[in-house]
């Protein structure tokens, strides 16, 4: 039998996305790229935003126009967060939440025989245990997600993510320690941990985030180890002058912000200030030379005033992001933010999210350039046009090198580059 995968969301649901593709493939199925082929097409969906949920109801109606007779699955932090959606989804035969997921092909396996529609959404208590998936390869890929920690316990006024997740948990070290040994033998040289709030990793084990890094750097053929999102209230100077003896230890820092403007944060129930999050990237840079911030800001939270943008525009420059990814704040039921007052409207949050974008692309380009001259190691990635090979800096800069004709790819390789040329989003360099 041939299964279909689609994801949607975060680096997290990229990860059990691929680990239920390896749940399938030890079932004997085949994994094919083309819907159309499917006998079962999996969908993984995201609850973050309304329109995520838009996306993954829209894809679910198509797939089953596309493909009548496959048997459907809807899993993810959609059904978890809104179970009662299942009600009203005669295109899914099987609808499934966050809990239990190695169990899809079973469930899959009771529908075909039954062929009435399964409801398994199990509920998250306070002490469940990490999801017992793994992987042991990303096909197709150079940098390999390895999830080591789920859950939140923060309860953003904005966020639904707690209801779709459960409590803080994370994966035990002797059970990462094996999955990034595989990973690394399968060729994987850069290794990204990622979770839904990974600053938190360990803390049920009196462990810190950094324990699982120096772990994964010790491991043979792990070249670099690299973080996704991190809040920024829990990292200490402990922890940084850790991570700073680990040459595998990437200094990109991916640094939740949300808004530059006190009042807002204090509004989205964030823990820390604006002083808090700059005292933390000046001790960051304090630890590392060339370090990169990339961070997240929402524009248009209820009651944020024309002041308040643009102190979280002035705040954003302050820092001097290399990467902010910006997007305007929607409203999600079941949040106290969308019980609040002072609803922004739709055109004002377009209009801020377009000035704090233009921000965003000036800074990236200042940054670029302050990398020209630099020589540093890329690992190479997929050649995103013939005449060029492009990869990653440590520090999270892109790299495109100019490509001799017909010249071997260097994908999955890591070579020193002199950075000769910056541009918008992206730096020229030559091999040395």
């Amino acid at each position: 039998m041939n299964a279909h995968f689609i994801s949607f969301g975060c680096k997290v649901n990229q990860y059990e996305t691929e680990s239920i593709k390896e749940i399938f493939m030890s079932e004997n199925y085949n994994i094919t790229d083309i819907p159309d082929n499917a006998d079962v097409i999996v969908i993984n969906s995201c609850t973050v935003t309304s329109s995520g949920d838009s996306k993954t109801l829209h894809s679910l109606k198509h797939i089953r126009k596309l493909n009548p007779n496959a048997v459907i699955v809807l899993t993810g932090c959609l059904p978890q967060a809104s179970p009662n959606i299942a009600d009203n989804l005669p295109e899914a035969d099987i609808v499934t939440g966050t809990k239990n997921r190695n169990k899809i092909p079973e469930l899959v396996k009771h529908y075909i025989e039954k062929r009435n529609q399964i409801v398994q959404i199990s509920k998250y208590g306070k002490c469940d245990d990490f999801e017992n998936i793994k992987c042991s390869e990303f096909k197709n890929k150079t940098r390999a997600f390895v999830k080591i920690q789920d859950g939140c316990n923060q309860f953003c006024s904005y966020c639904i993510i707690p209801y779709a997740r459960g409590r803080c948990r994370s994966k035990p070290i002797e059970t990462l320690k094996k999955e990034i040994k595989e990973l690394a033998a399968n060729g994987h040289k850069e290794i990204v941990l990622v979770g839904i709030n990974l600053a938190f990793y360990g803390k049920e084990f009196g462990l810190r985030l950094a324990d699982a890094i120096e772990v994964c750097c010790n491991i043979k053929g792990v070249e670099r180890v690299r973080l996704g999102s991190l809040e920024p209230e829990v990292i200490t100077d402990s922890d940084l002058e850790r991570l700073s003896k680990l040459p595998q230890f990437c200094p990109h820092f991916h640094l939740s912000l949300q808004s530059g403007c006190d009042k807002t944060l204090k509004n989205m129930n964030r823990h820390y200030n604006c002083k808090q999050y700059y005292d933390l990237v000046c001790r960051i840079r304090k630890y590392f030379d060339n370090a990169s911030f990339t961070t997240d800001i929402m524009v248009g939270f209820p009651d944020e005033t024309d002041e308040d943008f643009k102190d979280s525009l002035k705040f954003a420059e302050k820092v001097g992001f290399s990467k902010i990814h910006v997007f305007p704040y929607s409203v999600r039921p079941g949040t106290k933010a969308a019980e609040m007052k002072n609803q922004i409207p739709e055109n004002i949050k377009a209009q801020r999210a377009k000035v704090m974008k233009s921000a965003a692309s000036q800074l990236t380009e200042k940054f670029m350039k302050t990398q020209i001259g630099m020589t540093v190691p890329v690992l190479f990635e997929r050649e995103s046009t013939p005449e060029y090979h492009q990869g990653f800096t440590p520090n999270y800069t892109l790299i495109k090198i100019p490509a001799k004709n017909s010249e071997k790819s260097l994908r999955r390789m890591i070579f020193y580059v002199k950075i000769v040329e910056s541009k918008k989003d992206c730096c020229i360099g030559e091999l040395v």
